[in-house]
Order: structure tokens, then C-alpha cells, then sequence
């Protein structure tokens, strides 16, 4: 018996149990829609919550649970009706939500802003996140900080409301477990986010493969070195990164269009489209960004990192004040 034999049979049990998994998962996330709409519309008439007194959850929690297990807690019943009073729409939920499994939904359907969710559902089921990668996607409001940068999107969608950007603002390299009020130099954050490249690439979002790091470009008389360059390979063009640990400054942004122009010139291939620049520093100010080549130029844009994870409440801000800087640009 050959060991390509058992491969082979190996890999029809994987693939069957991974279908049968899957079939499994789409049936029970139909179960607890269809649980959620039971409790709403047959047990309370259709209202959010069940008339006082009538303890309706506490007591469907302990006849279930008597004779199903655990799984059919209070809490886990609140999260039905929440399930479907977040999607009211069977076959719009249906849709959207089983291509994921419960943990996935139980994450996304406690995002308030419903264009983030679609967001989350659709890029959890074509990216593959796992729940852990989901749940730092939505604490890091991934989908605000791309809307925050107010560029051309990659995905188009039919509907509008669905078009999600490319670049973000801020970035968070929480993952690179830097103390805060610490000095590191740009030589340093290069050499973690390579060590962290992983989570690097998934910070940075769909289609980008890693070209290199201190990337040369030469012309006949001189020598330059790109920090980091990738390839999108949805975008279909290469992207540059240029690592500051300070405010952005003027001489920055000339550089990176410097790095731009050279790699278009140099680099590019005729099927490719137009390089993109990125400098990511520590803070940046209006007055640079209105008064520069930053506020016209298509490809080259400038986005801050933080180096920890803020506060809900402090990403907000971030989020809220980036936006505002850019409606005054414009």
C-alpha cells in the first residue's frame, strides 16, 4: 500500500468533514434565526422585548436546557433574538450570515452601523478570518479607518453603499507588542513588522504578497532603498512603504514621490498599474498635507500608525478627527 494511497483517502475524509462541517454550521445558523424570529414575533408579538413579567427567555432557557444541555442558556437565547432582529430579512441573512459559522455572527451582529457589517461578513467569508482575526478587525474598526482615508475603492459593489476602500488611517501595529513611550527606530519597526509579517499583511488588508525590504532602485549614478515593497495583486501594482517615527515632514513626501516616479519608471511592467506610495509616520499635520504634492497626487498618501491598541472610544476619535482634517483639505 503506497503512502500516496492513503493520501488520498485522507484527503476525501478531510474534504467531506470539512462539507459536512460546513452543512452542519449553515443549518444551525438557520436554527437560531429562525429561534430568534419564534421568541419575537409567535412569543412577544413582535415586539424587542417580551412583556414584563412574563420571563419569557428564563423559562423557554430552562425547559431547553433540561433536556438540550447548555447551549440553550439565557444569555444564548438573548443572542437569538438579537440575531434576528439584526436581520429581519431571512433570505438577506441567509445569504450573508451562512457562509460563516455562529461565533462569527455572534461578533458581527453587536456592530451597530450596518454597512460595517456587511462589510465584516462578506470580507470574513472570502478572507478566511478566523474568529480571533474577525474580533481584531472590528476592535480596530478596520471598516471606519478605510472610509477615514476617502480614496478610490478596490471592491465596487452594484450598491453604493457597499464600496470599501484601500488604504487606511490609522494603522494599528498592536501585534509588534511595543511599549508605549518608548524610542524605536525606524530601522527597529522595519525589522518587527518583518518578524510580524503575517500580521503585518493582514493589517494591511486583501492581495498584497511581500517583494522586500530595503528594496534598491538604482539610476546610472546613484543607489536607493525603499523600505519595505509589496504587490497588490487585485490593484495590480506595486505598493511602497517609507517608515517614519516622527511627524511627517515635507522632505519625506518628496522622497516617497521621488520613490514613486523611479519605480514607475524602472520597475513598473506594461501590465501593471501606476505604483503606489505609502509613508507611514508617527503623526502628521494639516498644513503639511494641504500644502503638498499629498493633496492632488493619486498614487501617494501619507497614514499614521499607532504602535498600541487604543480605547474604543479613543480609535473613535482618531478615526473622526483624520476625517475632518481631510474634509477641511477639500
Amino acid at each position: 500500500m503506497s503512502d500516496l494511497f492513503v493520501q488520498e483517502i485522507k484527503e476525501i475524509l478531510q474534504k467531506a468533514r470539512s462539507k459536512a462541517y460546513k452543512a452542519t454550521s449553515n443549518a444551525m445558523v438557520e436554527a437560531y434565526w429562525l429561534m430568534g424570529q419564534r421568541i419575537v414575533v409567535e412569543e412577544q408579538d413582535g415586539n424587542a422585548k417580551a412583556t414584563y413579567g412574563k420571563a419569557i427567555l428564563k423559562n423557554l432557557s430552562k425547559a431547553l436546557q433540561a433536556e438540550l444541555g447548555d447551549g440553550f442558556s439565557y444569555a444564548n437565547l438573548r443572542n437569538f433574538r438579537q440575531f434576528y432582529l439584526t436581520y429581519p430579512n431571512f433570505e438577506k441573512c441567509y445569504t450573508l450570515c451562512s457562509k460563516l459559522s455562529w461565533s462569527h455572527n455572534r461578533l458581527i451582529m453587536r456592530v451597530d452601523n450596518e454597512q460595517a457589517r456587511n462589510y465584516y461578513l462578506e470580507e470574513s467569508a472570502k478572507s478566511g478570518w478566523s474568529v480571533r482575526e474577525l474580533e481584531r478587525q472590528i476592535n480596530t474598526a478596520t471598516f471606519e479607518r478605510l472610509l477615514s482615508t476617502n480614496q478610490p475603492v478596490i471592491a465596487t459593489k452594484t450598491d453604493d453603499t457597499e464600496k470599501y476602500n484601500f488604504i487606511k488611517d490609522p494603522y494599528v501595529f498592536e501585534f509588534l507588542k511595543i511599549p508605549q513611550n518608548t524610542n524605536t527606530s525606524e530601522s527597529d519597526l522595519e525589522q518587527l513588522l518583518i518578524d510580524n509579517l503575517q500580521k503585518f499583511l493582514l493589517e494591511l488588508g486583501k492581495g498584497f504578497a511581500f517583494v522586500g525590504r530595503q528594496y534598491r532602485i538604482s539610476t546610472e549614478t546613484s543607489h536607493f532603498y525603499i523600505d519595505l515593497v509589496f504587490y497588490n495583486y487585485l490593484l495590480k501594482c506595486f505598493v511602497l512603504f517609507d517608515l517614519k517615527i516622527t511627524k511627517l515632514k515635507h522632505q519625506d513626501i518628496g522622497q516617497m514621490d521621488m520613490y514613486v516616479r523611479m519605480f514607475d519608471d524602472l520597475k513598473k511592467q506594461e501590465t501593471d498599474n501606476p505604483t503606489i506610495g505609502i509613508i507611514l509616520c508617527a503623526d502628521k499635520e494639516e498644513t503639511v498635507v494641504k500644502y503638498s504634492v499629498l493633496n492632488e497626487h493619486q498614487q501617494l498618501f501619507a497614514s499614521k500608525y499607532l504602535s498600541y491598541l487604543p480605547t474604543e472610544e479613543e480609535l473613535k476619535n482618531e478615526v473622526e478627527y483624520i476625517r475632518q482634517l481631510r474634509d477641511k483639505e477639500e
